[in-house]
């Protein structure tokens, strides 16, 4: 189902209680599914996920209709519903595409009828027996076919109920594991930003600053402003460079013989450099020399393209991603030069 723009951090703490709230729900058959799906529409809601809200809204009060058919976009929320079937047309003999449009109530609705419509034809089968015990052997012919088509309908609608049940629960699980490891993933992402936080302003004051500016830019609606925003990572793993390793006239030469220019400009040579000099584990200074070229590249790019003034396409996500791969890196920067401070 489609995703709409991210939510609040407030929002996700409360989508991540309510789908709590819907598994135990329907785990313990605690209230109705007609309003589970109005809880299931709410979390939609809270997450932006609109074409699931929607689906959930008319799960609970039936899709509509118009006086022409069913009109294209709520088809489309059908086939998301999973409420569409192949039927077999008895003139054409083609097949068709159809779809149920009742609500998950009308479902429950015809249960509880058809039950107790059973009940009731047992009451007169049983009276009738036993006021005349010798006319009837069997069940008069018509009561038997009341009964058969009353179990009929408890069927049909009790086969759509097990479906929309399963609808629900699948989204609300799968929606409450993605927030539980997002919850996780953010504590980790914290504890980095935290120490970064905590060390860069010691080395690069103006960082602090920048960060708090990336920040600013990300929660933005205006795509220049995620520009914005990797160009701040650019500056800040600029600065970081001059601290750690300023830049030199002499370039080094890679144990391939490929020359290594450590200039003002060579920001990420320098940087890796530095982990080469300060690292005991030639593993992991390759893993940051790594993705310092797979960012610098990226940064650099961004930059030329803004430099030249044409636009430079970076996305929520993809600026979200530099900004937490520009904290990676520098935190494993700062861990480095911490260790050689002592």
């Amino acid at each position: 189902m489609a995703e709409g723009i991210p939510p609040t951090p407030e929002a996700l703490e409360e989508a991540l209680a309510l789908s709590d709230e819907i598994l135990k729900d329907i785990e313990l058959s605690r209230v109705s599914l007609s309003v589970i799906a109005l809880k299931a529409s709410r979390l939609a809601r809270l997450l932006n996920d609109f074409d699931a809200q929607l689906v959930f809204q008319y799960e609970a009060s039936g899709y509509p209709t118009t006086p022409d058919g069913i009109a294209p976009n709520i088809w489309r929320l059908l086939g998301l519903a999973d409420r569409t079937f192949q039927q077999r047309d008895s003139n054409s003999k083609e097949m068709k595409t159809l779809a149920f449009l009742e609500s998950i109530e009308q479902f429950e609705k015809l249960v509880e009828t058809g039950k107790i419509g059973l009940q009731a034809a047992q009451d007169r089968n049983v009276s009738i027996s036993s006021a005349n015990p010798s006319q009837y052997l069997y069940p008069p012919v018509g009561n038997a076919i009341e009964r058969q088509n009353l179990q009929n309908q408890i069927t049909a609608a009790s086969r759509r109920l097990a479906s929309r049940r399963a609808l629900i629960y699948q989204y609300a699980s799968r929606r409450h594991y993605e927030l539980k490891f997002s919850g996780i993933a953010q504590n980790v992402f914290t504890t980095i930003r935290e120490s970064v936080d905590r060390y860069i302003g010691e080395l690069i004051p103006d960082a602090v600053q920048q960060f708090a500016a990336v920040h600013d830019n990300l929660r933005s609606e205006n795509p220049e402003d995620w520009s914005n925003a990797v160009h701040s990572c650019r500056r800040i793993l600029q600065g970081l460079a001059d601290a750690v390793f300023p830049p030199q006239q002499e370039n080094r030469v890679s144990p391939r013989g490929k020359e290594i220019k450590l200039g003002p400009e060579n920001y990420i040579n320098r940087l890796v450099c530095f982990a080469e000099d300060n690292c005991s584990s030639t593993r992991f200074a390759e893993l940051v020399g790594s993705h310092l070229g797979f960012l610098g590249d990226r940064l650099d790019a961004v930059f030329r393209a803004v430099q030249k003034g044409s636009h430079a396409k970076v996305s929520r996500e993809e600026a979200n991603r530099y900004v937490v791969y520009t904290y990676m890196l520098a935190g494993d920067i700062l861990a480095l030069r911490q260790s050689v401070k002592g």
